[in-house]
């Protein structure tokens, strides 16, 4: 399998990203309510509701926050329009410094959480993180489910092979045991014991094998760089309600990858970056005396070409008197000076006086 992230432009350390889709009634409602709640109990520090603009029918809301007391984070989440299906939403933080797993998820710096939270839906197979999915029975539907799921290189996916059939201890969804940073971008699949050879045979074209008792994480389209089947393979899950210790840790590895930036996260990214409203009375000053720095030079490049223009013309006027002068040319007002006859019109006049005249064809003769 090739893990080459070509030219892609590649996911910053500083950078958080998400998508989802919401399949309740109104979810720019519950933004709403859940960002004044959260700004009331002081869990994030602002928020700003941007009007949609005319190219683009989403509505983007934006978060602030800190983290480990002193690290600022800035979020961007868009909400795309109604479809049956629901309303897909892309979320976007960066933070001052490289993120680090164990800092609150961005995803609850704008929604409610719960177990029972209509958000987390994966856009691409409508199933949710921080619960177990389990596969679907049809071996085919098993097979359309695991393809999709390699290539989807927004979500990390988790397929689990239950040796034998699990109690109520083995049904403790993995996002139990992982960092809050990543459990809302983890979809934990659990293959039932007779679903092994279904489950490996629709991953055998990304050279991926779930071990019997085991489990495999899913290397996405494109493979981050570094990405082995074999080492994000975990050879054995013990399902009764310990932390799944080997798991939890190749989870934590495969996000620490150099990951290529997902279709449609560039966009976001650059939004975020270049499109941000929600200013501090601090921020709003620095961007202001950046911008009057930035005039400034304008202007004054701007004299200096100007300067340079005249003094260019100046040049160009006193060569053109150079010229004329030298050449003899008269002044403004000055009849122009006769021209002298080149050399070659001299010799074809000589030529012309010593050539005899013609005879006259009529003259008598004598």
């Amino acid at each position: 399998m090739s893990t080459s992230l070509s030219a892609r432009p590649v996911l910053p350390p500083t950078v958080w990203l998400a998508r989802g889709r919401h399949t309740g009634a109104t979810p720019d409602a519950e933004l709403r309510h859940t960002l004044h709640w959260l700004k009331a109990g002081q869990d994030i520090d602002d928020f700003l509701e941007l009007p949609a603009p005319d190219t683009a029918p989403d509505l983007v809301f934006e978060s602030r926050t800190r983290v480990a007391d002193e690290v600022t984070v800035r979020a961007r989440l868009s909400l795309a329009p109604a479809t049956d299906a629901g309303r897909d939403w892309v979320l976007v933080a960066e933070a001052e410094q490289p993120w680090n797993p164990s800092w609150p998820s961005p995803a609850g710096m704008f929604w409610p959480s719960g177990t029972d939270a209509e958000w987390n839906a994966d856009p691409v197979t409508g199933l949710r993180t921080g619960v177990i999915n389990p596969l679907p029975e049809d071996d085919k539907a098993v097979r359309r489910l695991l393809r999709d799921c390699a290539r989807d290189a927004w979500h990390i996916h988790v397929v689990v092979h239950e040796a034998m059939t699990t109690d109520e201890r083995g049904r403790v969804p993995l996002a139990r045991w992982l960092p809050p940073g990543l459990r809302d971008r983890v979809v934990e699949h659990r293959a039932t014991p007779q679903q092994s050879r279904v489950a490996n045979w629709a991953l055998r074209e990304f050279g991926v094998e779930v071990p019997r008792g085991g489990a495999a994480v899913l290397p996405g389209s494109p493979a981050p760089e570094g990405y082995d089947a074999d080492a994000f393979a975990v050879r054995a899950v013990f399902l009764d309600g310990t932390e799944p210790v080997d798991l939890v840790e190749a989870v934590a590895r495969y996000d620490a990858l150099p990951r290529a930036l997902p279709d449609g996260a560039r966009d976001a990214l650059t939004a975020l970056r270049e499109e941000w409203h929600l200013l501090t009375t601090a921020e709003e000053l620095a961007r202001e005396r950046a911008l009057v720095a930035m005039y400034a030079e304008a202007l004054e490049a701007m004299t200096k070409s100007r300067d340079l223009y005249r003094e260019a013309a100046e040049r160009a006027h006193e060569a053109l008197a150079a010229y004329r002068e030298s050449a003899g040319s008269p002044g403004p007002g000055q009849p122009p000076a006769p021209r002298a006859p080149s050399p070659l019109t001299r010799t074809l006049e000589r030529l012309k006086a010593r050539r005899p005249a013609p005879e006259d064809p009529a003259a008598p003769d004598h």
